[in-house]
């Protein structure tokens, strides 16, 4: 058995997309990064499938060829064919959304790194791993990426492997368009269509729109050309037809595209075609290479392409495995997909990136605390964002780079330690309520309309605390909810993670059902969190309560961590003993247990920097191996 189900080779861009819609590129005031790249996008969509995938092309060494090395990774396609070119820059595309006929797109892709892709990026061994190779067409438009794609091909067919081509035809990769017609889809060209001509007979299946067929045929009527394109090879010809579907032809080419093997269709709203083709794609690759009929491998592709025309982006909009099967139960509800609800959550879910199935939380967000020991002491207010540079540092020195270890830290005395913290592979929440606030009011940096999110680094995470509990007065209550509401909503417009703290036990008297009729009301009211922080609740049946009404309502969430409500450390023991017995729960989020010794003496002149690392280094590695041990003895049936 090969380790590689897939090889992509070619194009690899960063799409900026305009982030208004209905307006012209012109008018584009801000734009969405994602990764794109016929190829590297089918490696994506398929790897959210299930496969094994990987990509050959080259990026440049910088940001944006970072950028897409490291995105392609979280999505778990295999990066050892991605190059680094230390001459050339990353290609890039702009694109825009007009109205549903018009997609402007400009590609800066001048002597751009993928393009300079040869003979040697192709390594034999790497090629042989694969069960099939799949190329597109724009590599084929140059003799130094020819070379390699063909090379690429032989390899693939020596080997045993399957071999694919999107025909991906862009007249303007061809040198037949100029800038500014980036969204011109055809233009017969004799040259274009001897050079696919000359490939074709090294596929096995070969995929296109009409249009592509058109060029690779030399015809415009597409029977004529599909018939043209069979003379000379006998792949699978699959012929995409838009709002129609497609059609896969095996043998001879019928009279009609309509007696082609077709697959379910599924009629939806077209927001955005950019990246449609690349969907359908992945979903006829993962039905092709796992043994599907055509009839279920179509089924796979028309869906995939339908959830790319109905979402902004390119590969982000790919369905996960876990989508496609929900899709495939429930249907179309909405024909604007994007706008319904209980499917945009589980796109959210189930194509998360990051491991975080430990989570050892130092939580140093606190404000008022901090103020009130630094007032104490005497010391100067703006000593705090020191100290929390210092919080951050004692993380660093007990995590190293293992994974599973991360910081709560605010924005407000925080910054320093936020901006030290970023891409070091930390977990990073971010609290927004102002401290013990009730009714919830938020920090003014969020702003009155939730729009100071918008400056959020993608990797924070927006943590909030509500004191929230079931016997509080309706008007209470609705203000509560309304704020979290919004800010879930803000927080999922910005494509960022949220997490929500709840501790009803400062409000009034809890009980084994409190915890869990909270969770079971903020579901009710649409607020889906990726995170939970709950209380140390020291009855097992209070936890099983608790996650058995997450479950029931988000089978995809992270998780749940434990705060700590400055407990001494054993009896923070006896709770993690109990809750590391869930697997639901991942693991802690605890500060003031850590770092409020410290914090005295430190505002106070009695201990030096290194000294506060030293202790809360020594209190926080400690507390790692009291949850570690919890959840050895819960995994082997020794929890109480």
């Amino acid at each position: 058995m090969k380790p590689l189900d897939l090889i992509t080779i070619g194009r690899s861009s960063v799409d900026l997309y305009g982030a208004q819609v209905g307006g012209r590129l012109e008018d584009m005031s801000s734009f969405n990064k994602y990764i794109g790249g016929s190829p590297t996008n089918i490696a994506a969509g398929t790897a959210r499938l299930g496969l094994k995938s990987a990509l050959i092309s080259r990026v440049g060494d910088e940001h944006m060829g970072r950028f897409i090395r490291e995105e392609l990774e979280r999505e778990g396609v295999d990066t050892r064919g991605l190059a680094t070119d230390p001459e050339r820059l990353t290609a890039l595309v702009l694109l825009g959304i007009r109205d549903q006929d018009q997609f402007p797109l400009i590609f800066y892709r001048e002597n751009c790194a993928d393009m300079a892709l040869d003979e040697n990026d192709i390594d034999p061994e790497f090629i042989a791993e694969a069960r099939c190779v799949c190329v597109t067409g724009t590599h084929l438009s140059h003799p130094r990426t020819e070379a390699a794609v063909l090379k690429a091909l032989r390899l693939a067919r020596e080997t045993g492997g399957k071999t694919a081509l999107d025909i991906d035809y862009r007249p303007n990769l061809w040198g037949l368009a100029g800038h500014g017609a980036g969204e011109s889809r055809f233009i017969a060209s004799e040259r274009v269509t001897a050079k696919l001509q000359g490939t074709l007979g090294l596929f096995d299946l070969i995929v296109g729109t009409e249009e592509e067929f058109h060029i690779a045929g030399g015809s415009t009527d597409t029977i004529e050309a599909l018939r043209a394109v069979r003379r000379l090879t006998q792949a699978v010809l699959v012929c995409k037809r838009g709002p129609m579907g497609a059609a896969a032809f095996s043998g001879a080419i019928p009279d009609t595209l309509d007696e082609g093997e077709a697959g379910e269709g599924f009629p939806i709203e077209v927001f955005n075609v950019l990246g449609a083709g690349d969907g359908f794609m992945s979903g006829l690759l993962k039905g092709w290479l796992t043994g599907e009929d055509w009839p279920t491998t179509l089924k796979y592709a028309n869906a995939c392409g339908a959830f790319a025309v109905s979402r902004h982006g390119c590969a982000p909009a790919y369905p996960s495995w876990e989508e496609l099967q929900y899709f495939f139960r429930t249907g179309v509800r909405n024909r604007a997909l994007r706008k319904d609800a209980a499917l945009e959550q589980v796109h959210w879910a189930t194509n998360r990136k990051g491991d975080w199935s430990q989570m050892r939380v130092f939580a140093f967000d606190h404000r008022l605390q901090l103020e009130e020991i630094a007032g104490e002491a005497g010391a100067d207010p703006a000593r705090i964002g020191v100290f929390k540079t210092l919080c951050l540092e004692a993380v660093h020195r007990v995590a190293g780079d293992r994974p599973g270890y991360g910081i709560l830290c605010d924005g407000r005395h925080g910054r320093d330690a936020l901006y030290k913290a970023a891409g070091t592979g930390l977990w990073i929440g971010r609290p927004v309520e102002w401290p013990g606030s009730r009714p919830l009011t938020l920090e003014p940096e969020i702003g009155p309309d939730y729009g100071g999110l918008v400056e959020w680094p993608l990797e924070h995470v927006v943590k909030v605390l509500c004191f929230y509990h079931p016997g509080d007065d309706a008007a209470t209550k609705a203000q509560q909810e309304d704020v979290v509401k919004r800010l879930f909503t803000a927080a999922r417009r910005n494509r960022l993670e949220m997490l929500l703290e709840i501790i009803p036990s400062k409000v009034a008297a809890c009980d084994d059902e409190t915890a869990a009729a909270v969770i079971d009301r903020f579901y009710e009211i649409g607020v889906y969190p990726d995170w939970w922080k709950l209380e140390p609740m020291k009855s097992r049946e209070a936890w099983r309560k608790a996650c058995e009404a997450i479950h029931r309502n988000d089978p995809h969430t992270r998780g749940i961590v434990v705060l700590g409500l400055d407990a001494p450390a054993e009896e923070l023991e006896d709770s993690f003993a109990v809750a590391a017995g869930f697997d639901l729960v991942k693991g802690f989020a605890v500060g003031r247990t850590i770092f409020a010794d410290a914090a005295r003496k430190w505002f106070s002149g009695n201990i030096d920097d290194q000294e506060a690392v030293s202790d809360m280094a020594e209190r926080y590695a400690a507390l790692c191996a009291v949850w570690d041990r919890a959840r050895a003895r819960a995994r082997k049936g020794e929890a109480a």
